[in-house]
């Protein structure tokens, strides 16, 4: 038989220690396993008060710094807006000296010119802003009307050709239909068609400005039937106009 202790017998006290001692321990592996589910595997409130404070501490400095610089931002805005205000100023008044300037060029473009040729400035101005409108170089202008009317608005040819520019009623009338004999007195109406016209025969020749003035005075259609003969139409009018108005010269 086995021993026993205070009566119980040694066998089931053994018994009875080793499964109290089992369960003892699965209590405590449970209590353990408890505590480790309610420990947090990572504790991440010190990095999230962490990041709370940093967050606090760049927008303080953004707005300090805005503060701080707020006098000096709105002083720039400030300063670029009277920059763009004397900018424009200052371009106004560049545009104002430009048109002075080439007021001024101009008034001393028809002083010499009404010098050169003795003619009066009005007329001077009139010829020379008439041939830049129409596309005609104002020295081979002046030089046209010199040989055609000697600057003499009343001109008037043994064949009926009139004004500054000897321009033909009939020539006129294609420039200009319905225009009357009388108008082609008035200086601008004379200079404007008789310009248009050689303009007009200076596009028909390809450029040759030679051919244009020759057509010009002895009429397009002899001009062509010469050369289409294969002769010169030159007569010495060109050369009396290229000769000082270009280096070119009638041949």
């Amino acid at each position: 038989m086995n021993e026993t202790t205070e009566g119980t017998p040694v066998a089931i006290r053994d018994d009875a220690v080793r499964s109290g001692n089992y369960v003892q321990s699965l209590i405590q592996k449970l209590e353990a396993d408890v505590a480790a589910r309610k420990q947090p595997r990572r504790d991440l409130r010190p990095l999230l008060h962490t990041a709370a404070a940093l967050a606090v501490l760049l927008v303080s400095f953004e707005l300090g710094a805005r503060s701080v610089d707020g006098a000096g931002w709105t002083g720039r805005l400030q300063t670029s807006d009277q920059l763009r205000s004397l900018q424009g100023r200052a371009e106004a008044l560049q545009g104002q000296v430009d048109f002075q300037r080439m007021q001024l060029d101009r008034l001393e473009r028809v002083q010499s010119l009404s010098s050169k040729y003795g003619i009066g400035a009005d007329l001077a101005l009139a010829i020379d802003e008439t041939s830049r409108a129409e596309g005609v170089d104002p020295s081979l202008a002046f030089e046209m009307v010199r040989v055609e009317s000697d600057f003499n608005a009343h001109a008037v040819s043994p064949v009926g050709a009139v004004g500054y520019t000897q321009l033909m009623p009939a020539t006129a009338r294609l420039l200009m239909p319905g225009i009357t004999r009388e108008q082609l007195f008035d200086r601008d109406i004379n200079l404007r068609l008789g310009f248009r016209f050689l303009r007009t025969l200076i596009n028909h020749y390809d450029g040759d400005v030679r051919l244009a003035l020759l057509a010009y005075n002895r009429g397009p259609n002899t001009v062509d039937h010469l050369l289409a003969g294969g002769q010169d139409p030159g007569n010495g009018y060109a050369q009396l106009i290229l000769g000082r108005a270009h280096p070119l010269l009638d041949r």
